[in-house]
This record gives C-alpha cells, structure tokens and sequence, in this order.
C-alpha cells in the first residue's frame, strides 16, 4: 500500500513537470520530444519507479495529448479534409470502431474508449507532419539527430548482453526479472520495457539508416552513421527476435529491388554510396559481434525442421482469423478486449470483468476478437489504402533523398502487415509518424519549387 502512494504520488510529480515543461514548449518541440520520450521510457519503467511501471505507460499519451491541443489551437494551418478513397474508409473504420466501444462483453466502455486509443491516438500525427518540417534539410537535422540517441542505446545493449541474467541491468518492466534468453545469453531490451519495444525500435532504425548512408554527409556524420548501422546490426542478433532479422533481409532485398526496378538512376548512385559501408558492416559485424550471432542462430536452430517450424509460424498468421472466427463468428469482444493493458486498467480504475476472451497470439485474431470479421475488413483495408498512398507519393517524388524515405517508410508499413501494430506502442506510434511523408513529401517539394521560382525572378529582376 506504501508503495502505491509513492509511486502515484511520483507520476503526479512527473505529469506536473511534463505539463508545466510542455506549456513552455513550442507543440513542435513538444512532438519530437514524444518521440524521444518512448526511447526512454523503459528507464523509468525498470530502473527509476518499476512500482509505477503501469502508471508510466500512460504517460506518453498525456504528453502527446497536451501536445495536440497546443497545436489544435494554434494559428497553424491545419490539413484540410478531402474525400479521398483513404479518408472515406477512415471514416467508416472509425464509426465501426466506436460502435464496438460499447460492446457489452467489455464489461465497461471505458475498455472500449481505451481500445480506439490503441487504434487511433497516434493516427493524427500523419497530419501534423507537414507543419512540423518546413524544408527538406530541416527533415534530414531531424532524423540526423534521432539516429544518434542509436548510439547509447544500442551500447546499453551491448553491456546487458555481456551482463548475468539476474543483474539489476537485466530486468523488464516493473524491475521483473528478465527471463528471455538465447544460447544461453539474455536477450536485450535496450532502454526499452520490453524486447518487442526494441526489437520495433531497430526496424525503425533501419528504416532511416538506409536512406542515410546513401547521402552526401560531411565526413563526421558520415562515420557516425556508419557506427548507427553497426550498432543496429549487431544488436539486432542480441534480441534473439527472428522477426527482426527477418524484417531486416526482406527490408533490404525489397529496398533494392524497387529502387533499381522503378528509379535505377537513383538505384545506382546509391549502390555506390552504400559500397563502403556494406563492406565494412560486412567485416565488422562478425568480428565484433560474434558471440551474439551464434547465441542468435543457437535459438533460432538450423536443421531442416527448425526452418520448417519458422516458416510454419510466419504463416499461421493468415489462418488466426479463421480460428478466431469459431469463438464468436461474426460477433466480437469488442474493441480493447485482448489488449495486454486492459487489466492493468482495470485494477487501477476497479472495473467490472468483462466476458473472458480466448488466447490470441498474432495480431490479425486479436483484431478478429475484437471488432469481428467487418471491422477487420475495414481496418485492413484502411492499412492497404495508406500503402496504395504512400506507394503513389514514392513514384512521384523527385528528390532522391525524399524518395528513398519514402520507399523505407512504405516497406515498413507492407513486411509488418501481419506483425503486432495496435498492440505495439513503438512501432505504433512511429509508424503512424512517418506515414505522414504522404502528406509531407509533396508539400517539402511544392515549397521548394516555390522557393526557386521566387529565387529565379530575383535573379531576373
């Protein structure tokens, strides 16, 4: 009982100073530092207050929340609602999704409120983005910069590989000691709560880091993202997660393939950009990281069966919704029910217990159970439609730097289809993000060219 009066006392204490720091920020600021925030969020998680881990987790959506109303009511000109074919089965996806709110087997609406937070809170940053970055440089500072929180979080890694399993370094949210291990070794979290968080972390990673190394930096930049990519790949074998690597191998084969397919003049220059670079990680990677690979493929096996079993696994997600129809058919749970939160809500808030819902591991018959086979349909189809966008803006876009974003972006949202999305605040959040480059890319180039029209006629004058 101690404990809990402390740790409630302790959030009270954080919140204030978030919201006192935030009126004191600008909402852009306050948006970037969301995003930093769940980098570290894991700090205070396992290390600074575990007794109040669940209470933490909530934190960043009340920052993020006081950071849309700073810029929902400021004089920034907002994005202007069409009638798109994505917004139009945005629309219907969310009527449905809060007509499942308030399904009856929640036990409470306040789960259901909870679920279309899961859903939809992060969505509205693909909005913001465009008032975010005014010029394409002020994107790449950004993005420059992020990648170097890479470098102590990866390192952090690298000691709790290195570290026992039962030292203090080496636990999960709420200090729980941390259980995962492969060959032997523990599989690292990172500042992270959890190996999911930065396993998805790492995919971002990845995402950014290739684009990167692919452009004119100075030369310290340049090392430094060199250092970025060894980290992320080296650490990528720590996790243990064959998920990442398997994102990783299909991200780059499709990176290359499509570039040198749609854009190979861009293709090219890139190739020989990344030259250096892949030798080097090529060399460096099993020098440095050697342990971790043979922990790694000491999990994952190598026999025929092992391989088999993978493959299996991969693609059982397309039969979860067919088995999670036989529990309710075409009814649900409602939206929220099989969320990892949800009793943690309701010990803290004393809800009533909703009807019990049967064990789903993958993300597509968690979302089966709760928005039924209609609401998948409509959720999915949102998903593709922001594909089909973000796949038009990569044909599109001229400069090569905004090009190459945009394909990393669209390979994220198309290898994770069948991946935890809803259920997984990091990759959530940063996917709905960097979506926003549909919206962002097109208004970076229109400023441009409104710039070099207006430098042109100075030039004439």
């Amino acid at each position: 009982m101690q404990l809990s009066i402390i740790a409630l006392f302790s959030v009270t204490v954080i919140v204030c100073i978030s919201y006192l720091g935030l009126y004191r920020l600008s909402w852009q600021r306050a948006i970037k530092l969301v995003l930093i925030i769940v980098i570290f969020e894991g700090v205070l998680r396992k290390w600074v207050l575990p007794q109040a881990s669940d209470q933490i987790y909530f934190l960043k959506d009340l920052f993020l929340l006081l950071a849309y109303l700073k810029y929902y009511f400021s004089s920034e000109s907002k994005y202007r609602f069409k009638f798109s074919f994505f917004n139009i089965i945005l629309i219907l996806t969310i009527a449905w999704c809060v007509f499942q709110a308030f399904n009856p087997s929640l036990g409470s609406p306040i789960i259901g409120l909870f679920g279309l937070k899961a859903y939809f809170f992060y969505m509205p940053l693909m909005w913001i983005l465009p008032s975010l970055f005014k010029t394409e440089e002020e994107l790449y500072l950004f993005l420059r910069n992020f990648m170097l929180l890479a470098i102590p979080v990866c390192l952090l890694a690298v000691v709790q590989y290195f570290s026992p399993s039962l030292s203090p370094i080496n636990v999960w949210a709420g200090g729980q000691e941390a259980n995962a291990t492969a060959g032997g070794a523990i599989r690292v979290t990172g500042t992270f709560p959890y190996i999911t968080g930065y396993s998805s972390y790492l995919m971002i990673c990845v995402c950014i880091l290739v684009p990167m190394l692919s452009l004119q930096q100075s030369q310290l930049w340049k090392w430094l993202t060199y250092v970025e990519t060894l980290l992320v790949i080296g650490t990528s074998f720590m996790t243990g997660a064959r998920s990442l690597l398997t994102f990783e191998i299909l991200f780059l084969i499709g990176y290359a393939s499509i570039l040198t397919l749609t854009k190979p003049s861009i293709a090219t220059r890139a190739a020989k950009k990344l030259i250096l670079p892949i030798i080097l990680i090529s060399a460096l990677v099993p020098r440095f990281f050697a342990q971790a690979i043979g922990t790694f493929f000491a999990r994952t096996g190598t026999s025929e069966k092992d391989y088999q079993d993978f493959l299996a696994r991969i693609f059982s997600a397309f039969d979860e919704p067919g088995n999670a129809m036989q529990f309710k058919g075409f009814d649900s749970y409602g939206i929220g029910a099989t969320h990892q939160a949800i009793p943690a809500l309701r010990n803290l808030l004393r809800l009533p217990s909703g009807e019990l819902t049967p064990p789903a591991e993958g993300e597509m018959g968690r979302i089966i159970l709760e928005i039924g086979p209609f609401g998948f349909t409509l959720w999915y189809a949102l998903r593709v439609a922001l594909m089909f966008s973000n796949w038009r803006i990569f044909m599109q876009i001229k400069s090569p730097f905004l090009r190459q974003l945009a394909l990393s972006f669209l390979l994220l949202q198309v290898i994770n289809i069948t991946n935890q999305f809803v259920f997984n605040n990091t990759l959530s959040i940063y996917t709905w993000f960097f979506s926003g480059c549909i919206f962002l890319f097109p208004e970076l180039e229109y400023r441009q060219s409104l710039s070099y029209r207006y430098w042109a006629s100075q030039q004439h004058v």
